[in-house]
């Protein structure tokens, strides 16, 4: 069952000489259960279709479905309550407030949506522990190495009962090791039921997706299913 749905998605930016095309009737499903990577070179538009996807900004035409509820029709309350409650967003930069601990920022977003903080407390601590990450659930981000912000956002993004995962360049500034605990952690989520959107230059983690698309200048030029071979992915230009 699809839980992601983009009909003819298109985002344009300015008007006239300065407009800027960045999406293209883009159309893609995404069901439960399922990881989907988008790759693309810079400027391709990927980091906008997550960004459309996960409501943080409106399409110029076309229509978006969040577990078949269509964004067009909510008001900007019914989209903040369901980025807090259904989707998590793991940015590139990781977002997270250095003054709270490990624990406080994955806890953060069921406070926000009325959990207790004790509660929400004990279902950030356990998101932690399975990630490995119950000794540094105390720690501030700035005691934390890259990899353990890493999962630290992970967690955040999968904590409570969300059901949509979408993820920038989650591997971006990780080594070859801690690139592939964070794609293990995304698939086992997956297990759950969870849809997964990830956008990645890093062709290992792409051809480890259920499917690959490849975006240039905003348009799906090819999806592949079962995704490609790393090699493939650099052959194909894709990246570039």
């Amino acid at each position: 069952m699809s839980f992601l749905e983009l009909g003819e998605v298109s985002k344009t930016y300015g008007q006239g000489a300065a407009e800027v095309v960045a999406l293209h009737e883009i159309s893609l499903t995404v069901e439960r259960g399922s990881l989907v990577a988008v790759v693309g070179p810079s400027g391709s538009g990927k980091s906008t279709l997550l960004t459309i996807a996960g409501s943080l900004e409106t399409p110029t035409s076309g229509e978006v479905f969040v577990g078949g509820q269509s964004l067009a029709k909510m008001s900007r309350n019914d989209k903040a309550r369901l980025r807090r409650r259904a989707i998590g967003y793991v940015f590139q930069d990781f977002n997270l407030l250095a003054g709270l601990t490990a624990v406080e920022n994955v806890a953060l977003p069921l406070e926000l949506d009325g959990t207790s903080a004790r509660r929400a407390a004990k279902s950030a601590a356990a998101v932690l522990e399975d990630l490995g990450l119950a000794d540094r659930a105390a720690h501030y981000p700035d005691q934390l190495s890259g990899g353990e912000r890493q999962r630290v956002a992970i967690a955040r993004a999968i904590v409570g009962e969300r059901h949509l995962m979408l993820a920038d360049e989650p591997s971006g500034a990780l080594d070859s090791s801690n690139g592939d605990a964070v794609m293990r952690m995304i698939r086992t989520a997956c297990k759950s039921g969870l849809a997964a959107v990830v956008v990645t230059h890093d062709p290992q983690l792409a051809s480890r997706a259920d499917r690959v698309v490849f975006l240039r200048d905003g348009r799906i030029v090819n999806l592949k299913v079962p995704p490609p071979t790393p090699e493939a992915i650099l052959e194909s230009g894709a990246l570039r």
